[in-house]
């Protein structure tokens, strides 16, 4: 099925993800759309990646894999991480379901999961409000992350806040850091 809109796009979502992956991307569609709007972008456009943001989440790993193998832009140790196949995975649907032509949502797909280096405001947006919107997440997860969004550089501050507790987070549970996540959190430490 080929989405051409918001309402044939949710319904494909209903139907294709569990109802937590879907109450999060409304979320995540949601708080896009507000980060937008707080930050001069589109709100409309952060709204719809949002939305489609996960929509391969679903899909079983080995089915991911697959599908990503072939993809140019794959970082190292990418691979080793099945929780991060839905993101690459997601820009080749979003394309392919979603009728989706515009490279920088696709890109905002693609690294909504791990993020990369020089991302643009709007991949910014779709990456932290991936983290920090309300229908899923925990108050004492996204706090720290909004309480620096009205500072001077406040969305970099707030991809750095993101950055140093999913590390934190990996290492608790004795889980591999991709080298990308790495880069992206020392070149922030010389940026904010």
């Amino acid at each position: 099925m080929i989405c051409t809109n918001l309402e044939e796009c949710k319904k494909w979502l209903k139907e294709n993800l569990n109802d937590e992956r879907y109450r999060h991307s409304i979320g995540t569609a949601e708080c896009a759309s507000k980060l937008a709007e707080k930050f001069g972008l589109d709100k409309e456009r952060a709204y719809f990646c949002g939305l489609i943001h996960d929509c391969a989440k679903c899909i079983p790993s080995s089915d991911l894999k697959d599908m990503i193998i072939s993809c140019k832009d794959l970082c190292e140790g990418e691979l080793t991480n099945p929780k991060t196949y839905h993101a690459p995975a997601g820009a080749i649907m979003a394309k392919e379901n979603f009728c989706v032509e515009d490279e920088e949502i696709l890109s905002a797909i693609r690294w909504h999961t791990l993020g990369k280096e020089n991302m643009s405001k709007f991949e910014k947006i779709i990456f932290l409000a991936d983290k920090i919107e309300a229908e899923t997440r925990p108050e004492e997860w996204t706090a720290p992350i909004k309480a620096v969004l009205d500072e001077d550089n406040g969305l970099d501050k707030a991809i750095l806040v993101c950055y140093k507790n999913t590390i934190k987070s990996l290492v608790e549970r004795n889980l591999k850091i991709c080298k990308t996540t790495i880069d992206i959190y020392n070149k922030l430490l010389e940026t904010v």
